[in-house]
């Protein structure tokens, strides 16, 4: 025994002499080196750029330093060199050669350095895929499990590790739904903000599947949805290079969620949320963006929410919204004011489009429902200056004309003469817009209205003839042109 311990002594002793570094310092340039997990890079096994992750090399370690490479000098020197072994076939791309030797390392300093872990993880994976025999591919898979609780329990990262552990359960073994929810929900729980794209994903991907098998309601997606998005708009904004796959990863949870964004779903979840805080802004635009994207703008949270956002932040997008909730209650003085409020509001560079939006509702209610057809004219008229190629305007005009003929005459012929009227709107709708459907509108208006025009006898009965030019009169006030029907 003591001719043995000597004989271990010495070979440390030489290569100790040999490499000019301690065991220590050995291992750890042998194995903390290309560690796949310092750089945000593109995993190779799932496909998501995690976000920024601490050197791995420096986590805080939960083990006894003095045995970090074995419980004896000769341990220390098996694990060494099996350590500089493995690690040069590593480095080299060589996975089967460097199987065996990381192997014996495990078993004989499994303390040595996270990068077994992570190394070995990779290793195993790559064993799996090289194996034909079904059950030595899941006692594999059963093998990288146990790697995943192992290096927790001696190099702490619970979060981030158990994340890692439920993508790879779901790779491997997707049928365990529960698991893996379970897995990637403590890890989110454990990382927050700094959980992995990949992980939120299979997240959200377990919770459907739990919905799908009734163990989950839509409003628990929905609170999953919630807080997994959350996190990504978290990273978009302190982590712009990532830019790319958080956008990738945003837009599956979206697709994820689509069955479930359901008016009945939103409103349940989100209901506490507003009664509890009323003015909160940010929950206030969540509130109103998902319901309006939902089409839930019938709903009475939508309208309570959208009046507080725009009584705390008024916007003219939330004046805007404001006057769409107040005229479909037939609240038609309160819309016209909100839609007053939005045109004042926009910018007229950056929201022309809006701005015309807002002028043309308002002309509608004016005309059609307050019967206010000055009001209403002028209204299309500012939306016509806002987009002069643009014949929509012009026909709404063209009908307040016609629907008031009647009124604005007291004859067989003054109460025929504003149809001339507003055939010149319809035929500058098609003059102005080139768009096939606002030209065959157009065309339609022309010919329907044109058979209310006086005939040539009552024309000439009344001192004119066709083509002089004739003033209507009453609100109107237009000059045109005779014609006959």
């Amino acid at each position: 025994m003591k001719s043995k311990l000597i004989s271990s002594t010495i070979i440390l002793v030489l290569i100790l002499a040999l490499s000019g570094c301690s065991v220590k310092e050995q291992a750890t340039n042998a194995t903390e080196s290309n560690n796949p997990e310092q750089s945000k890079v593109e995993s190779a096994d799932n496909g998501y750029i995690e976000p920024n992750a601490n050197n791995e090399s420096q986590a805080p370690q939960k083990v006894n330093q003095t045995s970090r490479y074995g419980d004896t000098p000769e341990d220390s020197v098996i694990c060494v060199q099996n350590l500089s072994l493995y690690s040069e076939y590593y480095r080299q791309g060589n996975h089967r050669l460097a199987y065996n030797p990381w192997q014996e390392a495990m078993e004989i300093c499994p303390n040595a350095s996270v990068n077994l872990y992570i190394h070995g993880a990779a290793l195993l994976k790559n064993r799996y895929n090289n194996e034909t025999d079904p059950m030595k591919r899941d006692i594999l898979i059963d093998s990288l499990m146990w790697l995943y609780d192992e290096r927790i329990e001696r190099f702490g990262r619970e979060g981030f590790v158990l994340g890692r552990k439920g993508v790879d359960m779901y790779r491997f073994r997707p049928e365990k739904v529960q698991e893996i929810y379970d897995l990637t929900s403590r890890s989110i729980e454990l990382e927050g903000n700094e959980s992995r794209a990949d992980v939120l994903v299979v997240n959200m991907q377990t919770a459907v599947s739990l919905a799908q098998a009734g163990i989950k309601d839509p409003v628990e997606i929905f609170e999953i949805y919630d807080r997994n998005l959350n996190i990504i708009e978290y990273n978009l904004v302190h982590d712009p290079e990532s830019t790319n796959i958080l956008e990738r990863t945003k837009g599956q949870i979206e697709s994820l969620f689509g069955p479930f964004s359901t008016c009945e779903t939103l409103v349940e979840a989100f209901t506490p949320r507003f009664e509890e805080r009323p003015e909160d802004i940010d929950l206030l635009e969540q509130i109103t963006s998902m319901l309006d994207d939902a089409e839930c703008t019938e709903e009475e949270l939508f309208y309570k929410a959208t009046r507080n956002l725009h009584r705390i932040k008024p916007t003219a997008s939330s004046a805007f919204l404001m006057g769409r909730l107040e005229n479909n209650q037939s609240n038609y003085r309160q819309a016209i004011e909100y839609f007053e409020q939005a045109v004042k509001l926009y910018e007229e560079k950056d929201d022309a489009e809006q701005q015309y939006r807002a002028y043309m509702l308002k002309s509608e209610i004016q005309y059609r429902q307050l019967r206010r057809y000055s009001q209403a004219r002028t209204s299309a008229l500012n939306a016509s200056e806002l987009k002069p190629d643009d014949g929509r305007p012009y026909i709404l005009i063209g009908e307040m004309y016609a629907s008031t003929a009647e009124d604005c005459g007291d004859d067989d012929f003054t109460e025929r003469v504003a149809y001339w009227a507003a055939v010149d709107k319809f035929q500058q709708a098609k003059k102005v817009d080139s768009c096939p459907t606002i030209q065959e509108r157009a065309d339609q208006l022309i010919e329907a209205y044109s058979r209310f025009f006086p005939d040539l006898e009552t024309i000439f009965f009344h001192g004119y003839e066709e083509g002089d030019t004739y003033r209507v009169q009453c609100w109107i006030n237009e000059t045109t042109r005779v014609r006959a029907r």
